[in-house]
């Protein structure tokens, strides 16, 4: 049995453990599902009306939500990592004969894994609501590809804050999540917004991605988007996926 076949092996036992804690917590499951859901039937049916996107206000505000469900999953990752060093778990695991790193991969392919189930729950709920997207194939496999480089990156950063916070800190990063798309161009544009706010807007990551997800998901153009999406994607994902290699295994010696 080589090394890469246990490593992947070990790998497929964690990501299942996490997959069986997260069925065992169908609470956290439903908050998921129930945040995007409920804060897209409240833009589109409330709100949708007064906002003028210069189409289908639904069309208009789904790549944002879409990105604000998958970095509502994956900030929930920092609390199952932190929980697991505060308990004393990845200490036992490290008695193991496996890799230690196969714990932290087990806790991202199952965030991913989440995250991309209730990114279809709410796309379903968003075609119900008249979404209607235009995208190529070729369209649709670059939003399936950023969404996903999305959800890595924030899970990487979500573990890397599992690492360093207390399981209840921890918690603290779904609310940072929640907030940061309202100050994007997520919802409306960021020039609507005060003069002071804009910069901020226009240059945090969720603007780029935002962008970039609503030219694939609706037949646009990504232009210069396309291009700053990734490399905030990439950027994020490296700093969170080498901070937390440094920081686990420091905290093994």
């Amino acid at each position: 049995m080589t090394a890469v076949f246990l490593y992947v092996a070990n790998t497929r036992t964690m990501v299942g453990r996490e997959l069986f804690r997260t069925m065992r917590t169908v609470d956290s499951i439903v908050i998921s599902l129930m945040v995007p859901v409920g804060i897209l039937f409240a833009f589109v049916w409330v709100f949708g009306g007064a906002i003028q996107s210069g189409g289908g206000y639904v069309n208009y505000v789904m790549p944002g939500l879409l990105l604000m469900c998958a970095a509502f999953g994956s900030s929930q990752t920092a609390v199952s990592v932190a929980q697991d060093i505060t308990s004393g778990v990845v200490d036992r695991f490290r008695t193991m004969p496996i890799a230690g790193s196969t714990v932290l991969a087990g806790h991202v392919v199952a965030s991913t894994l989440r995250n991309l189930a209730t990114s279809a729950v709410l796309v379903g709920c968003a075609l119900v609501l008249g979404f209607r997207p235009q995208a190529t194939v070729g369209g649709v496999l670059a939003a399936v590809a950023l969404l996903l480089a999305f959800v890595l990156a924030f899970t990487w950063l979500s573990t890397l804050a599992g690492l360093l916070l207390s399981p209840e800190a921890a918690s603290g990063l779904t609310s940072i999540t929640i907030f940061l798309p309202y100050v994007s161009s997520a919802f409306v544009k960021p020039e609507t917004m005060p003069s002071w706010l804009q910069g901020f807007a226009e240059h945090q990551p969720f603007t780029p991605v935002t962008e970039a997800l609503r030219a694939f998901l609706l037949g646009g153009d990504a232009g210069a988007s396309g291009w700053l999406a990734a490399a905030w994607c990439l950027g994020l994902g490296l700093a969170g996926w080498v901070g937390a290699a440094i920081i686990f295994r420091g905290r093994r010696r």
